[in-house]
């Protein structure tokens, strides 16, 4: 039976032709304890808390790198980028955890001016390992959190880039977090199963074999990860997502994005066109949840953990179901179906339903949004959205 020591004090020593993790466990008492406590200040107005251990300080706030942060700028593909909503809202939460000035986002594209006053951004090159590795050697970074990935409706348009993104990209961020005993978080998927997959409802463990290449990088992440948790110690945790609805960006070529996109149609037009069939049934997730999900995760002590890969789930609905839900609030919605051969071929590949009770066991998973919450809050969300540029509400 697995135990949690009080205190460890995780150290990297190498080996030849290895890294490997050493644990180094001293019980302290109370007393002890709360006396190798100070306050040391971190810049930004915030204060991080450090523990003074003999003659070295560690800091008990993680230094927190998130590769993907941007949308592509007007006219330019959408290359280093992890599902949008993610890379563009999570930064400002775990700012919310950890300070601001320990907290680096990232990406490839210049920021907009909020996003770079808000605080520490850097380019990061995913496909650049000199870079990363300054970036985490030259800001003591402990965690990585890895959101740079081609999605899977583009991804499928240019299987090349999908490819080196997500796979060459990933064996970077890997090797690093190896090397220098990061932390690493890797977000997965619902495109990590494949048609053989049981759908209602997957499991954590079971076959998979997507049939797309996002889908296929990110199976190949899973493994590796866990490969390498296993073999040579590296703290690797990973989620994967259903479908993950926001209301701070617009959809950018994902298969579940329907979601998001008949929001802003009902509020605008009042019709919506829809590129599944009505009955395509998926598993959902408010952004919030989302968030809350990967930080709990993450601050999860490792003792807790089953698992490298976890699910996580929240609801589950069709076109048909969520454009119900709409017309209470939206009565005068209208939605025609127009089925897309390569994204309902993929949305047919999926499960309906997650089976996360992994993550409710092992390390206490629980989401707050049901359907009727997460319309209500998505149509206010877009609403103020609308009217704050100026455009029209119908």
């Amino acid at each position: 039976m697995r135990t949690c020591p009080d205190i460890i004090s995780l150290q990297c020593s190498r080996e030849p032709n290895s890294f490997k993790h050493r644990h180094v466990v001293r019980q302290l008492d109370l007393e002890e304890f709360l006396g190798k406590f100070s306050k040391k200040p971190t810049g930004g107005g915030h204060e991080g808390l450090w523990w003074r251990l003999g003659s070295s300080e560690t800091s008990l706030l993680p230094q927190l790198l998130q590769t993907g942060r941007l949308d592509p700028m007007p006219g330019q593909p959408q290359e280093h980028q992890q599902p949008r909503a993610l890379g563009q809202s999570s930064g400002p939460y775990h700012r919310e955890q950890y300070g601001t000035e320990n907290v680096i986002l990232s990406d490839i594209k210049r920021p907009p001016a909020d996003v770079f006053n808000m605080g520490p951004f850097v380019y990061a090159d995913v496909l650049d390992y000199k870079n990363l590795r300054e970036l985490v050697v030259n800001n003591r970074i402990t965690w990585l959190v890895h959101y740079s990935a081609l999605l899977s409706a583009v991804g499928e348009a240019n299987v090349t880039l999908a490819r080196t993104i997500n796979i060459t990209g990933l064996h970077n961020v890997l090797d690093l977090a190896l090397e220098n005993c990061l932390r690493l978080f890797v977000p997965s998927t619902i495109g990590a199963f494949g048609p053989s997959s049981p759908r209602d409802p997957a499991p954590d463990l079971c076959i998979q074999r997507p049939r797309t290449i996002y889908g296929v990088s990110k199976v190949h992440g899973e493994l590796m990860g866990e490969y390498l948790h296993h073999k040579y110690g590296l703290d690797f945790r990973c989620l994967r997502y259903p479908g993950v609805i926001s209301a701070t960006t617009k959809p950018g070529g994902g298969t579940t994005d329907y979601a998001v996109q008949i929001f802003h149609d009902a509020l605008g037009s009042g019709h919506h066109e829809c590129y599944l069939r009505p009955q395509t049934r998926l598993p959902m997730m408010h952004i919030s949840d989302c968030h809350r999900a990967t930080i709990e995760f993450m601050q999860a002590d490792e003792c807790q953990l089953s698992l490298r890969t976890y699910n996580i789930a929240a609801i589950s609905f069709t076109p048909e179901e969520v454009a119900e839900e709409i017309r209470k609030h939206v009565p005068h919605l209208t939605v025609t179906y127009k089925p897309d051969p390569v994204r309902q071929n993929i949305a047919d590949s999926w499960p309906m339903r997650f089976d996360d009770s992994n993550a409710r066991r092992d390390w206490g998973w629980k989401p707050a949004y049901g359907l009727p919450e997460l319309v209500t809050d998505m149509l206010n969300r877009v609403r103020n959205k609308r009217t704050n540029a100026g455009l029209p509400v119908s």
